[in-house]
């Protein structure tokens, strides 16, 4: 099978995660050779990033995010970029915090369920970029 891939613009608010929710369903649809863990574990990653630009790039004016996900037979990869400000973070390895910590899981989940997680600013856009190499065989 060929790659397939899928594209939103997704201003919030409105716009929420399940806009996302909804671009990889019509993915999956294309895509059914995808198994259900590789689906699962990617969309809850693209999910949790874009739930997490949503947050915290708005900064009181909403935000834009453009998200693009891309699947082939052995990878499927999401580029996520908005215009906000620079986040002030680092990007390193993260362990999932205690459990009666209030935030913390987000980047710790992504960096669990894909193999590589990246941030990059690029001409004045915060650029986020996933990629989960497919582990299960077709689905028949």
């Amino acid at each position: 099978m060929t790659e397939t891939t899928r594209s939103l613009r997704l201003q919030s608010p409105p716009d929420d995660v399940d806009a996302v929710h909804d671009l990889v369903a019509g993915l999956w649809d294309d895509r059914p050779d995808v198994g259900a863990l590789d689906r699962m574990a990617f969309e809850t990653a693209l999910v949790e990033l874009a739930s997490n630009v949503i947050e915290h790039a708005d900064h009181g004016q909403g935000v834009t995010c453009v998200v693009s996900v891309t699947v082939d037979d052995g990878v499927m990869s999401a580029r996520l970029s908005d215009g906000s400000e620079p986040g002030d973070f680092r990007l390193s390895p993260r362990e999932m915090p205690g459990v009666d910590a209030e935030s913390g899981r987000g980047l710790a989940m992504v960096q669990m369920l894909c193999d590589e997680l990246t941030y990059e600013r690029v001409d004045g856009e915060n650029v986020w970029s996933v990629r989960r190499t497919r582990i299960e065989p077709e689905a028949s």
